[in-house]
């Protein structure tokens, strides 16, 4: 393989993706990143023009206090070791670019690349504790813009990236793919649901859902139970043909130019079909991307989306609140539970109450995390961190923060609203040989607790 892989220019094309792809585990990419030349100028002029005062005032500001050491599952799991300190981390990185003017060599910004990806998951939890209301994780992720522009970014986010750019999905699923996969859906539950459907758009529904690619490659059965709970809550709802996908691996990478155009894709469906509210999918990255900080990338002058977006916690809450949704009490989960708290939608959109509200509903012996909700400790996989391999050795060594955590409440079950958390925590559960700790998603949970209505038509299968 002689072709250049390691480039700061994007992938755009489906060819390059599979070059990529090809360079198994990017061993080759790496090889190349640590000859890549730095383009210093142009590094002087992004810093000048990109890094504002915010960011500059954070970095100036700090104390060096280390209030914000404890707040990092990095640092308590890797013997409090101070180079592991958020704000260490940051000043080595970031601000010793700043301070160089740009001046530096590959070495240098592969350091950087290993700090911003490999120990941090810009989950922002060091800002709750921060005396100054410093948010390293936001600098981290400025950091990772900086980074991708000048081509220094893991291999697999170099991928990513690519994959929403050339399918409009973090994977290569087709519009034709997606189809065919709610219409396959259809087929396989129609037998005990006789009036299922996914409508594909439908304009003027009251809800256009959303949802993560890996569920269409990977998952198809999380796409019928959301249409079952749809279904039995009499919601006229539909999904669109393009601009389906809510996650942004582009988010993970820094590919801000990638980012607009995942956002822009999903307004753009609002747009065509005009639903009153869009629901998207348990999944934590995916809302922050689209609800967040999306108006911005997608330049909404409100800052807001341009109708009410839910995360999925937000809908099956306010489901279960006014009827429309009903449990089983004799199916209600009766072992230990606890929940994990998703950084994106709760730390970052104040969503906590919400995925509370709704364990009220479904167990009987709900156990809290401590520290919970705000306060609660990233799973140790987000920000793209589950999927780098790079770091996988840094990723098991954080998980153990979460799985100390789940053992401390006694839990049985771990209910994890999030693909990532869903993730770190089935992977911790390997790593560490725990045998004993089942974890889910809502939507299965769900299905097999809920009543169904009456004038539901539905056989037992």
């Amino acid at each position: 393989m002689s072709e250049l892989l390691c480039t700061p220019t994007p992938v755009t094309t489906k060819e390059g993706i599979l070059e990529l792809l090809k360079d198994k585990g990017g061993a080759q990419y790496y090889s190349q990143m640590k000859e890549m030349k730095v383009d210093q100028e142009a590094l002087a002029r992004d810093l000048e023009q990109t890094c504002k005062s915010r960011t500059r005032t954070w970095l100036s500001v700090c104390a060096h206090c280390a209030m914000c050491a404890d707040s990092c599952f990095f640092y308590r799991t890797n013997n409090n070791d101070p180079t592991q300190i958020p704000s260490y981390k940051i000043q080595v990185t970031l601000g010793e670019l700043l301070r160089r003017k740009g001046k530096v060599d590959a070495e240098f910004m592969i350091k950087c690349m290993d700090a911003a990806w490999g120990k941090c998951t810009c989950c922002n939890r060091c800002a709750v504790y921060c005396p100054h209301g410093i948010d390293t994780g936001v600098m981290f992720s400025y950091l990772r813009g900086i980074l991708f522009k000048h081509g220094f970014i893991p291999w697999e986010m170099k991928i990513g990236s690519g994959m929403h750019r050339v399918y409009g999905a973090q994977m290569d699923v087709t519009e034709e793919d997606w189809i065919e996969t709610c219409e396959w859906m259809v087929e396989e539950h129609q037998e005990e649901w006789p009036e299922l459907e996914i409508p594909v758009e439908k304009e003027n529904a009251d809800v256009m859902y959303v949802l993560n690619a890996r569920e269409v490659k990977h998952y198809p059965d999380d796409i019928a139970q959301a249409a079952i709970l749809f279904h039995v809550t009499d919601t006229n709802w539909t999904v669109p043909r393009e601009g389906w996908e809510n996650t942004s691996l582009t988010m993970f990478a820094g590919d801000w130019e990638g980012c607009s155009q995942n956002v822009k894709r999903i307004y753009a469906a609002i747009d065509r079909i005009k639903p009153k509210v869009v629901v998207g999918t348990e999944c934590g990255h995916a809302h922050r991307a689209t609800v967040v900080e999306g108006p911005y990338w997608a330049g909404q002058e409100s800052g807001d989306p341009p109708v009410r977006f839910m995360h999925y916690v937000e809908w099956v809450a306010e489901m279960l609140r006014t009827g429309k949704l009903k449990i089983d009490p004799a199916k209600k989960l009766k072992m230990p539970c606890t929940l994990q708290d998703s950084c994106n939608y709760v730390r970052n959109h104040g969503l906590g109450m919400a995925t509370r509200e709704i364990m009220s509903y479904i167990a009987e012996d709900f156990r809290e995390m401590d520290p919970k909700g705000d306060h609660n400790f990233c799973c140790g996989g987000g920000g793209g961190l589950n999927g780098i391999g790079l770091y996988r050795k840094e990723r098991n060594i954080g998980l153990k923060n979460k799985l100390d955590q789940i053992h401390a409440t006694g839990a049985e079950m771990v209910i994890t609203p999030c693909h990532n958390c869903w993730d770190a925590i089935r992977d911790m559960m390997e790593v560490y040989e725990e045998h004993n700790i089942k974890w889910s998603f809502l939507k299965p949970l769900l299905v097999d607790m809920l009543i169904i209505p009456d004038h539901i038509p539905h056989n037992e299968v």
